[in-house]
């Protein structure tokens, strides 16, 4: 087995050890944890992005997941499978399902030296993507492998702690501009805390290591986001936070915008949500819309 097989069958191993046991509380669930005859999810959550990420041209991306879960104990695996439409000129693209920017400005410039597709720090321009020119590429995104494990039930003032990770598979096609080429790898923590019958408050944070493609030096990423939500009725869940990215490249803007959310549970199996996205630097999309449903057996 060469040494991509191994760190995937590693980091595999991992994540599997990390959720053997369990239901993570990501924002999109509501209620107690799943019943032992329901400890599986499907769950299918498209959204739509558009901004300029840090270039001088607007982006749009379809990303449109689907998601396969596990629930144990104390944790859960999911497996994440999307199908993305990109429309760019190749100086953004998504990383991990993150529209992020990968080329620095110069490459959709004739400042410098030659033209820009022909810099090594500009390989990666989709086809007809020079000079500013759009195109819109579809078709598999990155498949997305991640776990999460609780190490600290919350009790009294003491909140609910959970590790996670991820890793993220380079299926994208980099030359059609769905993905960088590169694998991903991450470790993360999540922090929430029941506020009386109803609100809830929330920490997540972690680091991701940044797979490079040849030529370009794209900077590994921490991230963040903290918020809080609000139980309106037993199965109406209402959620706002702020989150920062960590720019890709030396000098840009980091990505930081806000994500207001709602989700609605109509019964044991069914879950739907939905949210806006507003962006609050240069790096983040100027706005972005999704939606999902998810089934539960």
């Amino acid at each position: 087995m060469g040494e991509w097989g191994r760190r995937v069958v590693g980091i595999v191993v991992c994540l599997m050890g990390i959720a053997t046991a369990g239901l993570a509380a990501e924002k999109t669930d509501l209620g107690p944890q799943p019943t032992p005859d329901r400890n599986w999810q499907v769950g299918f959550n498209p959204s739509y992005s558009s901004g300029n990420y840090g270039t001088s041209t607007t982006s749009t991306f379809f990303y449109a997941p689907l998601s396969i879960r596990r629930f144990f104990k104390d944790g859960d695996v999911a497996l994440v499978i999307p199908f993305v439409t990109v429309t760019t000129t190749g100086g953004a693209t998504l990383v991990g399902g993150q529209p992020t920017q990968t080329l620095p400005e110069s490459c959709f410039s004739n400042s410098g030296q030659g033209k820009p597709e022909d810099r090594p720090e500009c390989q990666g321009l989709v086809t007809g993507g020079a000079q500013g020119q759009k195109v819109t590429n579809s078709g598999l995104g990155d498949i997305i492998l991640r776990g999460r494990y609780y190490i600290v039930e919350e009790k009294g003032w003491t909140p609910l702690i959970a590790v996670t990770g991820r890793l993220k598979l380079p299926t994208a096609d980099e030359s059609q501009g769905l993905g960088t080429g590169k694998m991903d790898q991450g470790v993360g923590a999540e922090l929430s805390k029941l506020v009386g019958n109803n609100w809830i408050l929330f920490l997540d944070g972690g680091f991701n290591v940044i797979g490079r493609p040849e030529g370009r030096n794209l900077r590994n990423q921490w991230w963040y986001d903290v918020g809080g939500g609000y139980y309106f009725t037993k199965d109406l869940f209402g959620s706002v936070y702020f989150e920062e990215y960590r720019s890709l490249i030396s000098g840009n803007q980091n990505i930081r915008d806000v994500f207001f959310g709602m989700n609605y549970r109509a019964s044991s199996e069914w879950r739907f949500n939905g949210g806006v996205t507003v962006g609050l630097s240069n790096g983040a999309p100027d706005y972005g819309l999704s939606t999902g449903v998810s089934y539960r057996f």
